[in-house]
């Protein structure tokens, strides 16, 4: 995906996410209530509110310090985790696993025909206006999940956070010939403040739902103090690969759709390239423009606008 892009210009987000110590508070607190449940309840509370009162005001201070260090210490190591958890989730797996990825592969593309051809079924019905009201939503419900594959089976990724980033990437090649992974540092580049801010937000939002999966796995660790630990764990991750990320991934893919598809016209015109006349005609163009922008362009086969002209 465009995850190199978001490393360099996600610095900023990195530091804010590991400046942000919310959900490691929660994650400890979590933590401290399991070992109190394993080492004898509330009782065992008070008498670790006891010793600190009997501490000089210096050692209390100490204290602090060294929680509120583990704190951010945490916060920080899952937080430079994110990126490459991320891509694991999407179905980058690394060497050892890479045998799970045809597997897989075979599952989503299995997952898309019957979404696909449930789709053709009803088509005709909704066109021709004879669907019943549960036909007409069941419609719309897969219409809305075909949005979430790619549209050729080669583009098709292991898993479905990936495939809908890689829906998100696909659909400004399919619609304009532009591949987002090669134009995209340019179209940053153009545009306006809010459309920077709202992407950075849903990234932001997107790492968050990463990190808490990563708070939810780490806190099967507490499993040694109390059982309690290992269903509060499973059910954090499985809301968060079910419906956090999934919905969340959607929310990022869309917005990089709709900014190129609000100013590509930007960056043709930065470029000096000319702007296409038509759809078909677009498509084509947007090709030349990814590979001039990934290679260079040794022969005179489209020349440049003058500035001021279409």
């Amino acid at each position: 995906m465009i995850g190199k892009f978001w490393e360099s210009v996600g610095g900023k987000l990195a530091d804010r996410w590991a400046g942000t110590a919310g959900p490691a508070l929660v994650f400890w607190a979590g933590g401290l209530l399991a070992w109190l449940l394993g080492h004898g309840g509330w009782d065992r509370l008070a008498d670790l509110g006891s010793w600190l009162q009997r501490q000089s005001a210096a050692g209390q201070v100490a204290v602090l310090l060294a929680l509120l260090l583990g704190v951010a210490t945490s916060s920080a190591v899952v937080g430079w985790a994110v990126e490459g958890t991320l891509r694991l989730i999407e179905g980058y797996l690394p060497r050892p696993f890479a045998f799970l990825r045809p597997l897989l592969l075979r599952w989503t593309r299995r997952s898309a025909r019957r979404v696909l051809t449930e789709l053709q079924e009803l088509a005709g019905e909704v066109a021709e206006g004879r669907a019943t009201a549960e036909q007409r939503a069941r419609f719309q419900h897969l219409d809305r999940r075909r949005r979430d594959w790619p549209s050729q089976s080669d583009r098709y990724m292991p898993t479905r956070v990936g495939n809908i980033l890689r829906a998100g990437e696909s659909r400004p090649v399919d619609k304009y010939g532009l591949d987002p992974v090669a134009v995209w540092p340019h179209m940053w580049l153009l545009l306006p403040g809010q459309a920077r801010e709202d992407l950075m937000a849903a990234r932001a939002a997107l790492d968050g739902g990463v990190a808490g999966f990563l708070w939810g796995l780490l806190f099967s660790a507490f499993t040694v103090w109390t059982p309690w630990a290992l269903p509060v764990s499973a059910a954090v991750v499985t809301m968060t690969c079910c419906f956090l990320l999934p919905a969340r991934a959607r929310t990022f893919a869309d917005l990089i759709e709709a900014a190129i598809d609000l100013y590509r016209s930007d960056l043709y015109k930065q470029l000096r390239w000319p702007l296409p006349a038509d759809p078909v005609a677009e498509r084509a163009s947007g090709r030349l423009l990814t590979k001039y922008l990934v290679r260079g362009a040794d022969a005179p086969d489209r020349a440049f606008t003058t500035p001021g002209n279409p």
